[in-house]
């Protein structure tokens, strides 16, 4: 199972240097998870550069994998993880979400470099 956190999905829709790299497990719906944060992250960054369209077709999109919705016990599962790696709130929601369904975390976020089933891609320039 995989999930792509913003940074991943945003790189591939813009067709961006490391998007061939989140090629991989976003085409890969049948073992892909979306946390429903993505989906409004994603959603948010398109449509304040693009257009309300180009955001719809970005969610279309994402929700070909399993959309997962913040509920209480992952909520809670996601404040230990803020609390224990000083990970910021959205972050910790999507490590948590990753940890949920024994997936790994695909990511261009600093913050998740060197963590357990993790894979860090430095942003390019």
């Amino acid at each position: 199972m995989n999930v792509v956190d913003s940074s991943g999905w945003l790189e591939y829709f813009t067709c961006g240097p490391n998007a061939d790299l989140f090629g991989g497990p976003v085409e890969q719906t049948s073992a892909l998870v979306v946390p429903v944060l993505c989906l409004l992250e994603v959603f948010k960054c398109i449509l304040r550069g693009r257009s309300e369209g180009d955001a719809l077709k970005a969610v279309a999109a994402m929700q070909q994998g399993q959309v997962v919705d913040l509920t209480a016990d992952l909520a809670l599962a996601a404040a230990r993880l803020s609390a224990s790696e000083s990970l910021p709130l959205a972050d910790s929601i999507i490590l948590a979400t990753a940890r949920e369904y024994n997936a790994t975390l695909w990511t261009q976020d600093a913050d998740f470099d060197g963590m357990e089933r993790v894979r860090y891609i430095a942003k390019q320039a």
